[in-house]
């Protein structure tokens, strides 16, 4: 442990003015790397942990936590499968849906969707689409009624608005004189949502589950059960165990299988990124190197009559680890004040340089979201700091420990 003068001793060549004004610039560029390396791998770290909150978010909005489904693609004895699943101490609400593939036609466009027939009041508490209703509610699919629910994307897109009348066309063809015609049905747009997803706003099309069931022709079937779990994070097991109870073979997916690629790379490029960015930040600290042993070289005289007072070589090493350890102690410092400062007001910053660069960061059209999101987890933050500080004290061990075995005699033969 450092003594009461050992520390004096190094805060005070921190805070003097050296005779060589090189080896104070050099100071201050250690301790402003450090900084700036730390500031930018905190901002980096929170902006993808944002990125991954923001999308999983958004997901679980839209899909279901967990989905159990025939194995031919329809499901007759869905009303049994759903009293299992409602059973299960971990389910919340289960919902039955129809699931297809179809087109959809506007005044000038056409557009290739996926169809979801779904029953209102299930669907409402198993997913948060009411949320995300901008015009009209899902409650006004009523079977019969052949009213759908569409993204603000596709409705920009097919230039349609609420009450308009568009026509959906299915892959199923129907054998006619003429020979085969595509089966299709006129639909009156009753509500529409935005998710703020790309994927769902422009592919995404919500009917009734039993306009689906005839429009596909599933009769009393349906394509399979959606379920809502108190812990999203075990949907996997939930969902497993509850089909293991059915006793027979179904298909069954939860959300992290349905977007497994994506948020594997997320994690994969938050790995990559945080690697490459300590790199520089043990590039910044290693600085600390030569400017400890420019520190060392100029305090030689100093150092023989510390030594000639009775000094160890311990309280030697002690005074220069110390110097070197406040450099990079002020430098994460301000580096994470100045990384948590940045990341609390992104959004602002961000958008002031879209409008100066008229750049948009974040294209909908590429990435799931449209906003760049940043959400501070103080782990990273503690992990980085620490990070630093033990590569700035490590930095300071070789030139400390050269001035700790510095013979007080060779000092003071060129003084």
């Amino acid at each position: 442990m450092l003594k009461p003068y050992e520390l004096a001793i190094a805060l005070r060549y921190l805070r003097s003015k050296n005779r060589n004004r090189f080896i104070s610039f050099i100071s201050l560029i250690s301790v402003l790397g450090i900084a700036i390396a730390v500031a930018v791998l905190i901002i980096v770290l929170s902006v993808m942990n944002g990125f991954e909150y923001e999308v999983r978010s958004k997901i679980l909005t839209v899909v279901s936590h967990g989905a159990i489904s025939g194995w031919t693609g329809k499901m007759d004895d869905w009303r049994e499968v759903q009293e299992i699943a409602e059973r299960h101490p971990e389910t919340e609400s289960v919902a039955r849906f129809v699931s297809g593939q179809g087109m959809l036609v506007g005044r000038d466009d056409i557009r290739g969707i996926e169809i979801r027939g779904i029953h209102p009041a299930a669907e409402l508490r198993t997913s948060g689409f009411a949320k995300l209703m901008e015009q009209g509610t899902v409650k006004s699919l009523e079977a019969g009624a052949y009213r759908m629910v569409i993204g603000r994307g596709l409705a920009d897109l097919l230039d349609a608005d609420v009450g308009d009348r568009l026509v959906l066309i299915i892959a199923q063809g129907m054998i006619t004189p003429a020979g085969l015609v595509p089966r299709m049905r006129r639909f009156e747009v009753s509500g529409i949502f935005n998710a703020g997803m790309y994927e769902y706003d422009r592919g995404l099309v919500l009917i009734n589950v039993e306009d689906a069931a005839r429009l596909f022709r599933l009769g009393d079937a349906v394509s399979g059960v959606r379920l809502a779990v108190h812990d999203p994070m075990r949907a996997a097991s939930t969902v497993r165990e509850i089909a293991e109870s059915l006793g027979r073979d179904v298909l069954i997916t939860d959300w992290t299988r349905q977007h497994a690629n994506f948020f594997r790379s997320i994690q994969l490029t938050k790995s990559i990124i945080f690697v490459i960015l300590l790199l520089v930040i043990a590039v910044a600290a290693f600085n600390i190197v030569s400017t400890m042993i420019m520190v060392v070289r100029e305090k030689h005289a100093e150092i023989a009559i510390l030594r000639t007072l009775g000094a160890p070589p311990a309280a030697i090493l002690g005074i220069f680890v110390a110097q070197g350890a406040l450099i990079g102690i002020i430098g994460t410092f301000l580096g994470v004040a100045l990384g948590l400062a940045v990341t609390v007001n992104l959004t602002w910053i961000v958008a002031a340089l879209e409008r100066v660069l008229g750049f948009k960061f974040l294209a909908p059209d590429v990435y799931f979201i449209s906003d760049f999101p940043s959400r501070i987890q103080f782990g990273d933050v503690i992990e980085v700091a620490l990070i630093a500080v033990v590569l700035a004290f490590v930095s300071t061990i070789v030139p400390a420990w050269r001035a700790a075995v510095m013979a007080p005699a060779e000092a003071f033969r060129y003084e």
